[in-house]
């Protein structure tokens, strides 16, 4: 996870930032859904898949954000 904040901050293109974000993220849905098996909180999962869910949207919108900026708007 360190080294995807590092690429966030130090990466040469925008869209290198926006992956790192989303590696990011997904390591997090994946930290929190083995903290749920290890703890035995299966109520951990809704947390996990709902931050995956907005994780998701979240990257789509950035890129389609930047996708307009550009000109590419279809």
């Amino acid at each position: 996870m360190a080294l995807a904040l590092i690429r966030a901050i130090k990466g040469p293109t925008q869209y290198d930032r926006i992956l790192a974000v989303n590696m990011f993220g997904t390591k997090t849905v994946l930290l929190l859904a083995v903290l749920a098996f290890l703890i035995g909180r299966p109520d951990f999962l809704d947390l996990a898949l709902a931050y995956a869910l907005v994780n998701f949207i979240g990257v789509l919108a950035v890129l389609e954000f930047f996708k307009i900026k550009a000109g590419g708007a279809d």
